[in-house]
């Protein structure tokens, strides 16, 4: 999704974090593939936000340490994971981004630890959501090529 200029964790970075009530818990290491908003109407939906935050990983990079979180299958090729308890949301993945764990930023510990780069899906953008964070901003994903004008 985007390129190595946006790669912004250190090479051995350990990043953790957990859901609201601390029972899911999750440890990722290493740079992130990418860090971006995300504006598309399923994640949205999921998380009840008007965009979301993911940081990418390698799936051997990410691992469960609390509680097992649970799964659901939003389409047949997606796997959103989240707290059974208290519903927090806490990872995406897609036969799209095969062998990848996007994790939300939100969730982690220090969510300052990483910054987004660009904004993907802007196609579904609600009106109502301004920026001017000077990111690149994508149609759909940064795989498109060049990023929008403005």
């Amino acid at each position: 999704m985007a390129a190595n200029e946006d790669l912004v964790a250190e090479d051995g970075a350990i990043l953790e974090g957990g859901c609201q009530c601390g029972a899911v818990r999750f440890r990722a290491t290493g740079k992130p593939k990418w860090v971006a908003h995300c504006h598309c109407a399923d994640c949205r939906r999921a998380s009840a936000a008007p965009f979301t935050t993911y940081a990418s990983f390698d799936a051997v990079n990410v691992a469960w340490t609390g509680a097992a979180p649970k799964s659901y299958a939003s389409s047949p090729t997606v796997t959103r994971r989240f707290c059974e308890t208290c519903g927090t949301p806490m990872s995406y993945e897609s036969d799209g981004w095969a062998g990848e764990v996007h994790i939300f930023v939100a969730a982690l510990d220090d969510p300052e630890a990483l910054q987004p780069r660009l904004h993907a899906y802007v196609v579904d953008q609600l009106s109502w959501i301004h920026t001017d964070d000077g990111l690149r901003r994508y149609h759909q994903t940064a795989a498109e090529g060049d990023p929008l004008p403005g």
